[in-house]
């Protein structure tokens, strides 16, 4: 149905996780768990909602871990309007 979802943290991810990388995984989570790979127009805006807070959520905890040995500090990331 869909393709894996790739763990976005540094060292896995050489660089820090993109908007676009973290949307991608919301969306592929959505569509795993509603087995949907698009909804139907009566379903469109549960669906959305869901993958902006997945995204939301997802850019919570990539900027709350800790990665230790990565030699860096995290910048936050913030959304794009």
């Amino acid at each position: 149905m869909c393709r894996s979802i790739k763990t976005l943290r540094p060292p896995v991810l050489p660089e820090e996780a993109t908007e676009d990388d973290i949307r991608a995984a919301a969306l592929q989570y959505v569509r795993k768990v509603s087995g949907f790979r698009a909804p139907a127009a009566h379903n469109r805006e549960v669906f959305d909602r869901a993958v902006d807070e997945i995204a939301e959520a997802t850019r919570a905890l990539l900027d709350g871990l800790e990665i230790r040995g990565a030699g860096h500090a995290r910048t936050p990331h913030t959304a794009e309007a």
